[in-house]
């Protein structure tokens, strides 16, 4: 099956400059191999299209079951010198909550949220 993220991860950002940081937080240990598998850094940056300028950096805490994102060249030159408000890290952390990942069927009632 097919579900997008916000059903199986939280997020949490920050922003610095030019530069966000997201971090991806399964709800559940079962979901991280999963994360861990399909959501790449390079996924992660398709899925903003040329928002993300620079290079994206993927760190895994296995331990955590987080997958860490630096996106640089994210925020249009940073919150001080953008014109484009919603450029923010907390706009692009909720931007990849609509990121599709393939779980197995079995995993459908650990899942959180509606299916809409």
């Amino acid at each position: 099956m097919i579900v997008p993220l916000r059903r199986l991860a939280h997020t949490r950002s920050g922003d610095k400059g030019d530069t966000s940081n997201t971090a991806v937080i399964a709800y559940d240990a079962a979901f991280y191999p999963y994360l861990r598998e399909q959501l790449t850094a390079a996924s992660f940056k398709a899925l903003y299209g040329g928002l993300i300028r620079g290079e994206v950096e993927r760190y895994a805490v296995d331990g955590l079951q987080v997958l860490n994102f630096v996106a640089h060249g994210a925020l249009g030159g940073g919150v001080s010198r953008s014109l484009a408000l919603d450029n923010y890290g907390k706009a692009l952390a909720s931007a990849v909550l609509r990121f599709e990942v393939e779980i197995p069927d079995a995993l459908a009632p650990l899942l959180r949220g509606p299916a809409q």
